[in-house]
């Protein structure tokens, strides 16, 4: 009889689990009350004290839907796996290396019950539950093991597998110890209290893969995950890490062994029309099957592999298209120790010792092809083109041994074996303490409970026959690290090599390390892909995001103009210091040019000798005019004004000059200042020529009173007065708001214009306007006076010069106003040029044509005829 097991205050979801799982149990109507289930025969090996084991032996199942007519059938489990099942050799090699130990519960047996959950949560379940029951069924809450105690339970592989065993397993206070179950979840020790793992949680597995894709600068990654909570859990963890570090997922999606063929053929598709060459695999091996074969069959390859730690890289499970497609795969195992004396035990294994190895026949038949159904070949039922020999149990096993069970790689089967090694050492402590320098035993084999052994293995460190001492921490798991691992398919033959570690630091945190010249890519990739939904911004360019799409795809605009990038994907331009600009490439700040009119350039040169060739002109006009001083040419048109007027437009040439060259403190002051004066005694000049005109013609009776006036005192006068009013307009502009040398920033933004600041526009526009005032006053006079007489025709050049000098200041202002920088200076020189030219040429030009080539007409009877009104200039 089972004797009823203790009864525990469990949560109401859990008791309500435990309820459902026990109705198909209990109403079958017959005569008596009987419990009744699925049997689970595990394979047991009797010893003084149990170590339970679920695990992985068949990578898939079968599950019949209800009929509601008959008994529920059980699942029903297929695919043998040799890599699969080596964890379970691992498990009872590191039993018999205990037993004979003489160090190590010494006069104590360990034993083992071990049974298969092929991939089926309802398996790992029922298997936990009957294990704990020793019953053979799913029985909550009885115990029944009559001779030996149950230590624990190491198992199951997977973390979807491990969640529910962990949940009940927990509530009966039953340790567990998981090699392979990496989900951060199992850490949580409030819902899972007696859960340990020998490996480390997934939480540094997503740091490893966001560090493993930066390596390699992927930052457009898809992601394929198992459809069930624990894939959906990890994968949203990895998928947060990822874009953290700065990548994007591409399509993040789901797939399972149950999928139908249209629903992976959808998965298929996806992949096909993304333009991602790097693919994170989440997910264990066997749901990945169908997929990677259909890729191969619809020509979907050339993508490159990240695997996590859930997928346990193995070839013996995959098909040659799988492969193919897999090749140049790069994944994460956990870092894996030595087993001294694996392989020879692996050596003794024969289908005659099925009652020392369990599962032997199943693995012997996937070994060497062959059926113990008959004596008959026969067809091959995975395989319908192949057919099957009957075993004979003479098949040699050793020279097979490092194709078959991967021996290159002991990851996962290690940590089973590291688990062993862990209660072996609890129960060690649990049963010996210590006296003096020796233990000596204080316990006995009866007194062991499973609660005991839980509270014993949270604080009991434990190594194997080789490693270093591992102890579980507060959450139940060992410290992380990992080995990055590439599939590497050469000739056809699998080959898997290490090409680097992700190891924990000092307070630093953790590192990767990975020789990259050591992986081989697939057919498609003779080096390390790319992968990013967009190219690289070159400096010089900024990245823009595209409207409804992840962050790492953009386009690549050029910085605005006196902006800059200096690096490559830059998110922003950097605008330069106010006295650079940015280069031609817009990746590095220049200095601006520094622009003013000089004398070196074409234009400057140009406009200096144009100056210097007209004032030469004016004064060689001046010299001729003092020469020919006292010729009736030169008494008749007022030589004292002439002689101001001459000056005064040899000051104006010269001034031009000011305005050429770097603008100094001194060179600001006289540009508009002399240039405004001196304009204003040449104007001041030509309006008294003008009225003295008016004076004379209106003068001519000897008994006019305008005859007193026709002396040198009101020239005097209008140009003394003239010029005396700019010059005070000039003091007031030079002592309130003096002009001075400046660098114009923004004018220009590739140069810095270095001008003269005139201070207050004002006094310069007041200036500009008094000599236009001035200019419009002589225009006026001298139009009202082109009709008088030939003696005094020279109204009629005063009128034309006025007219030009008009129209070159009316078109100065626009075009003053148009330019910038050096242009405008060159505007203004030019227009005192033209107008002081047009000033000399039509009132002195004529002049001198009489007095160098026409002598015989500088007479006073010629002055006195109509000689100038037959002039024409």
């Amino acid at each position: 009889m089972c004797k009823d097991g203790v009864l525990r205050q469990v949560p109401m979801m859990t008791r309500l689990l435990l309820f459902l799982l026990s109705l198909p149990l209990t109403m079958e109507q017959v005569p008596s009350c009987r419990l009744r289930g699925w049997e689970m025969d595990p394979f047991t090996q009797p010893g003084d004290v149990l170590i339970a084991g679920l695990f992985l032996v068949y990578s898939g199942y079968d599950f019949s839907t209800p009929s509601f007519h008959d008994w529920p059938q059980p699942v029903s489990c297929k695919g043998f796996h040799i890599r699969y099942y080596r964890d379970v050799l691992g498990l009872i090699f590191a039993i018999n290396e205990i037993n004979n130990s003489p160090d190590l519960l010494p006069n104590i047996t360990l034993g083992y019950s071990l049974l298969h959950s092929c991939m089926s949560e309802l398996r790992a379940i029922g298997g936990s539950l009957s294990m704990m029951s020793g019953a053979g069924s799913p029985i909550p809450r009885y115990d029944c093991h009559k001779t030996s105690a149950i230590a624990g339970i190491i198992g199951d592989m997977t973390s979807s597998l491990s969640l529910p065993t962990a949940q009940i397993l927990g509530v009966h206070s039953y340790p567990q110890i998981s090699h392979g179950a990496s989900t951060a979840v199992l850490s949580n020790k409030v819902n899972f209290p007696s859960f340990f793992r020998t490996v480390a949680s997934n939480i540094f597995q997503n740091l490893a893969l966001s560090q493993l894709i930066g390596q390699f600068g992927w930052t457009w990654v898809g992601m394929l995950i198992v459809d069930n909570d624990v894939g959906e859990q990890g994968g949203r963890v990895i998928r947060a890490e990822i874009e953290k570090s700065g990548s994007c997922v591409a399509f993040y999606e789901k797939i399972h062994l149950s999928y139908s063929k249209r629903q992976v053929l959808r998965v298929v598709d996806v992949i096909r029309e993304s333009s991602v060459n790097i693919i994170i695999l989440h997910s264990t091996e066997a749901h990945m099957k169908s997929l990677l074969d259909t890729m191969y069959d619809e020509g979907v390859t050339g993508k490159i592999f990240i695997s996590s730690v859930s997928f346990t890289i193995t070839p013996g499970l995959f098909s040659k298209k799988a492969w193919k497609v897999l090749n140049g795969t790069i994944g994460l195992m956990p870092i894996t120790g030595q087993m001294p004396g694996f392989e020879t035990f692996l050596q003794n294994l024969h289908p005659s010792l099925y009652r020392t190895y369990p599962f032997i026949k199943p693995f012997w038949e996937t070994a060497f092809n062959c059926t113990w159904t008959n004596r008959e070949i026969i067809q091959d039922t995975r395989d319908p083109g192949t057919q099957r020999a009957p075993c004979t149990q003479a098949e040699d096993l050793k020279e097979m041994i490092p194709s078959l069970f991967e021996t290159y790689d002991l990851s996962y089967t290690y940590h089973a074996y590291l688990a062993v090694y862990a209660y072996a050492h609890t129960l060690h402590n649990l049963l010996q303490c210590p006296s003096g320098r020796n233990y000596q035993p204080c316990g006995n084999v009866s007194s062991i409970r499973p609660w005991k052994v839980l509270t014993f293995l949270k604080k009991t460190p434990f190594h194997a026959q080789s490693g270093d001492t591992i102890t579980f921490d507060a959450n139940g798991d060992i410290s992380a690290s990992y080995d990055i691992v590439t599939i590497q398919i050469l000739s056809g033959q699998f080959k898997l090599v290490t090409v680097g570690s992700f190891l924990p630091m000092d307070a630093s945190g953790y590192k990767i390390l990975i020789n990259s010249s050591q992986i081989l890519w697939n057919d498609k990739f003779s080096q390390a892909p790319e992968s990013v939904c967009s190219t690289s911004c070159i400096p010089g360019s900024r990245r823009v995001p595209r409207i409804g799409q992840p962050l790492c795809c953009f386009d690549c605009v050029p910085c605005s103009a006196g902006e800059i990038s200096n690096s490559t994907d830059a998110v922003g331009c950097l605008k330069c210091p106010q006295d650079q600009w940015s280069n031609e490439e817009q990746n590095g700040c220049v200095p601006k040019i520094i622009e003013f009119l000089t004398y070196q350039e074409p234009l400057g040169r140009f406009l200096m000798s144009t100056a210097s060739m007209f004032s030469f002109l004016a004064l060689s006009i001046l010299l001729t005019f003092i020469r020919f001083k006292d010729t009736p040419v030169i008494k008749a048109t007022n030589r004292e004004l002439s002689y101001i007027l001459l000056v005064s437009l040899i000051l104006c040439f010269l001034c031009c000059l000011v305005f050429i060259g770097q603008p100094t403190k001194m060179t600001c002051l006289l540009r508009q200042t002399f240039f405004s004066v001196v304009f204003s005694l040449c104007i001041s000049s030509v309006l008294a020529k003008t009225i003295m005109v008016i004076f004379a013609f209106k003068a001519t009776s000897l008994n006019s009173p305008l005859r007193k006036w026709l002396g040198p005192t009101i020239p005097r006068y209008i140009v003394g007065l003239c010029s005396g009013l700019q010059i005070v307009i000039c003091s007031v502009w030079l002592s309130k708001s003096p002009p001075f040398p400046a660098l114009n920033f923004q004018l220009e933004n590739h140069k810095i214009i270095f001008e003269c600041n005139e201070g207050h526009k004002l006094f310069f526009y007041t200036t500009l306007g008094f000599m236009g005032f001035l200019a419009m006053i002589s225009f006026f006079v001298a139009f009202l006076a082109r009709n008088l007489p030939g003696t005094y025709n020279e109204a009629k050049l005063i009128t034309f010069s006025m007219l030009v000098f008009c129209c070159v200041w009316i078109s100065f202002i626009p075009a003053y106003l148009s330019t910038s920088g050096k242009y405008t200076v060159a505007v203004q020189v030019f227009a005192i040029l033209a107008s002081s030219t047009g000033l000399l040429s039509c009132i002195f030009l004529p002049k001198c044509y009489i007095l160098l080539l026409r002598p015989d007409m500088n007479r006073r009877e010629c002055v006195g005829s109509n000689t100038f009104g037959h002039l024409r200039l």
